[in-house]
């Protein structure tokens, strides 16, 4: 079913999406905390993500760069916040140059996912939290909403493909 609702809150600063998986919440748990999973599906279609680092533990950090349709790179970096396996994950969320330092004109956003059983399968609920309005603005206008809504949408194909 994947993604079935998103919610932008310019008052409260953050982006939701809500998805659903025909997996119990441990198999989609991983597909945050494997980085061959995460970068399949970390990333729309046309811009498919390589992670080069990714420490999935409190304190730790991720490095990506997704690859567009041109052959461009996009960097980013995660640090990851607090982890309560396998239901809640927290990291900041940002730009990177091509060396993987962050951009510092460019603010980091904060993500919570929170996986929770929903029948017999998961429901995942993730929510960006935004520095500012503008800030939220200019994401969305960068297309963070569709692309969002895109990666997520690969991750059913993942799950389906068994254990692996």
């Amino acid at each position: 079913m994947t993604v079935t609702s998103t919610h932008k809150d310019v008052d409260a600063l953050t982006l939701t999406f809500v998805a659903e998986f025909d997996a119990p919440v441990g198999r989609v748990w991983q597909v945050w905390e494997d980085p061959r999973r995460l970068e399949r599906w970390w990333g729309p279609p046309t811009w498919p993500a390589t992670f080069e680092r990714h420490d999935f533990t409190v304190g730790g950090s991720s490095l990506y760069f997704m690859t567009g349709p041109n052959g461009e790179k996009a960097y980013g970096w995660w640090r990851i916040t607090a982890i309560d396996a396998p239901h809640r994950l927290e990291f900041d969320d940002g730009f990177a140059d091509e060396n993987g330092e962050p951009v510092t004109t460019m603010e980091s956003t904060h993500a919570v996912v929170t996986l929770e059983p929903a029948g017999t399968g998961t429901r995942m609920v993730t929510v960006s939290t935004f520095a500012s309005a503008e800030q939220l603005e200019q994401l969305v206008k960068m297309g963070m909403e569709e692309g969002m809504r895109q990666s997520m949408g690969q991750i059913d194909a993942l799950l389906a493909e068994g254990e692996a």
